[in-house]
């Protein structure tokens, strides 16, 4: 019986003291800023991918969307899209935002298109001098099909703070 009770209270302390621990850390962790469906974040990099799959349609599998700090003033730009079939036609529309803080809103940087026909998968990439100090993300618009009206759909990622 005894070792029933010290068993039960050793399990009460260790919940406690788990419990506490996360709560602690919780609190210490800064609350990240959304905006536009992007979290504000000191990240080296981040990566966007579409969303639910229904929505897709018969000839769109998924796209992705990626940022990455590439030195001081640089980000590496990165999107793919891919087709669950032999398509003819696929492309990817990448946008590169910068958040203006004075508005509260992403601002556009640049963009670039890149497409290829009879294929299930394509990609582009590129680096973009950016001018430092603000956040940075990447949006993707993602088109498959065999006719058009294509199928669409979008990935985006965090914004990265870029010196």
């Amino acid at each position: 019986m005894n070792r029933r009770v010290l068993s039960m209270i050793g399990g009460a302390v260790f919940c406690c003291m788990v419990t506490a621990s996360v709560v602690q850390a919780e609190a210490s962790s800064p609350e990240l800023r959304k905006v536009d469906g992007s979290y504000l974040t000191m990240e080296e990099s981040s990566t966007g991918t579409t969303a639910d799959s229904a929505e897709r349609g018969i000839h769109l599998m998924t796209g992705d969307c990626t940022i990455s700090k590439a030195g001081r003033g640089k980000i590496y730009a990165y999107a793919s899209t891919t087709a669950e079939h032999e398509v003819n036609y696929i492309a990817t529309i990448v946008y590169v935002d910068r958040y203006l803080e004075d508005v509260d809103a992403w601002g556009y940087v640049t963009s670039w298109m890149e497409d290829v026909e009879n294929d299930v998968y394509m990609s582009t990439a590129k680096t973009v001098y950016v001018e430092g100090g603000y956040y940075y993300r990447v949006r993707a618009r993602h088109v498959a099909g065999n006719e058009y009206p294509y199928e669409e759909t979008a990935s985006v990622t965090d914004g990265i703070w870029i010196q």
